[in-house]
């Protein structure tokens, strides 16, 4: 059986990776530039890499404090 592995994130799935609101996240995202936008029809998603969810994760601590 071979596992697949995911190497992007919906904005959602980030949300509660990061335990953050999606609110929040779209916040962080638009302010860094980070994740990447898809539309498809009148969708729209958001996408992280892994790499772009420890950044966000970086800058979420340091607003904390």
């Amino acid at each position: 059986m071979k596992t697949q592995e995911l190497k992007y994130v919906t904005r959602r799935r980030a949300a509660v990776l990061l335990g953050l609101s999606e609110m929040e996240l779209s916040r962080i995202s638009s302010e860094s530039g980070l994740g990447r936008k898809e539309t498809a029809g009148e969708q729209e998603e958001t996408y992280f890499t892994y790499e772009e969810l420890r950044q966000i994760c970086m800058l979420a601590v340091h607003q904390v404090n």
